[in-house]
């Protein structure tokens, strides 16, 4: 099962958190929001498909990530978990940890938003630029 996320970049994008990385919804960013990749989502946790969430909330499911903005990409890896209640209104986060909360798209994921190749970072610096998110499980 694949699903697409659009979201737009933000002058404000730094990405770097060590543990996480976050998409929203949400329109603006400051600069503490060092996970944030993208904004303006076309989808949060609570949007996603039913059969998405479902396959997510099983410990045996294994999820994969590619973040796209222009002619990069960029792969995570991570698991899914029945701790997720994946019903946030407006973020996505992936996470190297275990935590979970409503926010939370999947666990134990293999990279954070710190070692997103700089060059794709610069393009999300600007608000014109559109990135995806691919989900696969």
């Amino acid at each position: 099962m694949k699903h697409e996320i659009q979201f737009s970049g933000h002058k404000n994008i730094r990405s770097l958190h060590q543990k996480t990385i976050e998409i929203t919804k949400d329109s603006s960013l400051t600069v503490n929001g060092d996970c944030i990749v993208g904004v303006n989502a076309s989808h949060a946790c609570d949007d996603l498909p039913i059969e998405l969430k479902n396959k997510l909330q099983d410990s045996k499911c294994k999820v994969k990530f590619s973040l796209k903005v222009g002619d990069y990409v960029f792969t995570v890896h991570g698991k899914g978990s029945p701790d997720l209640v994946l019903n946030h209104k407006t973020d996505i986060v992936i996470r190297k940890s275990s935590f979970t909360c409503p926010r939370t798209l999947a666990i134990q994921c293999d990279k954070a938003s710190d070692v997103i190749p700089r060059e794709i970072i610069t393009m999300l610096q600007d608000p014109k630029t559109k990135g995806l998110l691919i989900i696969e499980v």
